[in-house]
């Protein structure tokens, strides 16, 4: 059984016991929380897809970690002016695990 849920902007394909990387979210390390926006839930014979949200079906997951991705480098560039422009950015994470998905 898998779901798609919505967190931080961006959609995730969840399998229970699957780890995943979002958006921060502030919480504890070794909490426990759900997300309730749940757009399609599927089974091996069963598939509910959600208009936009499937009614009743949740996603729990705890906690295990934070941290800062790997980082990013933008670089702009104008030939014959001499502009260059050199930025780095890491994004903040949280890796969750997933205990369970309830259609």
């Amino acid at each position: 059984m898998f779901a798609v849920i919505k967190t931080g902007g961006k959609q995730y394909k969840v399998e229970t016991g699957k780890k995943i990387k979002v958006e921060k979210l502030e919480l504890a390390e070794g909490a426990k929380m759900s997300f309730d926006e749940v757009l399609l839930v599927a089974d091996d014979k069963k598939v509910a897809i959600g208009q936009p949200l499937v009614a009743s079906a949740k996603v729990e997951a705890t906690v295990l970690s934070h941290g800062k991705a790997k980082k990013v480098q933008l670089i702009k560039y104008k030939a014959k002016k001499r502009y260059s422009v050199k930025k780095g950015h890491r994004q903040l994470f949280t890796e969750l695990e997933i205990t369970k998905v309830v259609a």
